[in-house]
């Protein structure tokens, strides 16, 4: 008897650990600045890609292009 009830001691034990390092990896993956960070990071990726970079430069000449456009109709 007096083994099963340190058995069960132990259990519990090992259980609330478990928990513990659950509620810890729970808490850091919530974390807002966390979260912000990793996001902006994959923004960073996604925005250092060479077609991204032309397209957005490309986007740019073209709008400055109309802008000059209209200024020169006036």
């Amino acid at each position: 008897m007096a083994d099963n009830t340190e058995r069960i001691e132990q259990e519990i034990a090992q259980a609330r650990e478990d928990l513990a390092a659950t509620l810890d990896q729970l808490a850091d993956r919530a974390n807002p600045q966390r979260i912000a960070d990793d996001a902006k990071s994959r923004a960073l990726q996604v925005a250092n890609k060479p077609a991204v970079k032309y397209g957005a430069a490309g986007l740019g000449v073209f709008v400055l292009l109309l802008l000059i456009r209209k200024l020169r109709r006036r």
